[in-house]
């Protein structure tokens, strides 16, 4: 490590997840948030704060479980309702959808200006988004949604900017990346894992209960639970790469 990253480590410590009071929770598709989050989420929720989900594609072309048949139009229907099913099973009530096409069929800047005007209204002190910079990562609106995170989370406090994608200011504080190969931040998550199980059992259309599909990504939670865990010590975790509006700017240090 060096000298550098370690002084700012120090001087500067990425904040806590749940330092805040409102939070805005960005999922390219239903049910991306609660595989990457959906533990924290419910925890969050759970202790009073303010938590929105928003859900920036329409998933149409999730079509792999589906019941034979159901069209993507069709499948768009499906798809909110599962997410709301979905949220109320975490204890989130507040979920809104974007209309955008899964699959990356939109102008990147209109993703943008959409999510800006929930953001203005909403207020978050802290968006958590799908990490844009892991290398693996091949889907385009998972991309798309975490650059959009990190464009907005820097850019929500200043008025004359989000005028310019027609949104009232914000006062963002944070950003957290879900789905990150580096986590620099960890929410025990003790005892929320079956709750997270159960809100992704909700995405009938793409998990349905006797499904390898289900069994693999239940797998991987427990997995990955019990990973951040012994790496946190706090016995079940979630993950997150937390930046602070001090590591938004010029710190290339922040990001390793």
């Amino acid at each position: 490590m060096s000298l550098t990253r370690l002084a700012l480590r120090f001087a500067a410590p990425p904040p806590r997840v749940e330092s805040f009071d409102r939070y805005l929770f960005l999922g390219p598709h239903p049910d991306d948030i609660e595989i990457g989050a959906g533990a924290t989420a419910a925890k969050l929720a759970a202790a009073g704060k303010q938590v929105c989900f928003l859900i920036c594609t329409d998933g149409r072309y999730g079509l792999e479980h589906a019941p034979q048949g159901t069209t993507p139009e069709e499948l768009i229907h499906l798809r909110q309702a599962e997410a709301r099913a979905s949220a109320k099973t975490l204890g989130v009530t507040d979920v809104r959808f974007l209309d955008f096409s899964d699959g990356g069929f939109y102008d990147f800047e209109d993703l943008v200006k959409a999510v800006a005007r929930v953001v203005g209204d909403f207020r978050p002190q802290m968006i958590l988004a799908p990490d844009p910079d892991v290398k693996s990562e091949c889907h385009v609106d998972h991309r798309r949604v975490g650059e959009a995170a990190k464009r907005l989370a820097f850019f929500a406090p200043f008025p004359q900017i989000m005028e310019k994608y027609g949104a009232s200011a914000a006062p963002v504080e944070a950003l957290a990346f879900y789905m990150t190969a580096k986590p620099n931040r960890f929410v025990t998550t003790r005892g929320l894992l079956q709750r997270q199980l159960s809100a992704v059992l909700c995405h009938k259309t793409q998990f349905p209960e006797d499904s390898e599909a289900y069994q693999s990504v239940a797998l991987y939670l427990k997995l990955r639970a019990a990973d951040f865990g012994l790496r946190s010590l706090g016995g079940k975790a979630e993950g997150f790469r937390v930046l602070s509006k001090t590591h938004m700017h010029c710190l290339p240090e922040a990001g390793q």
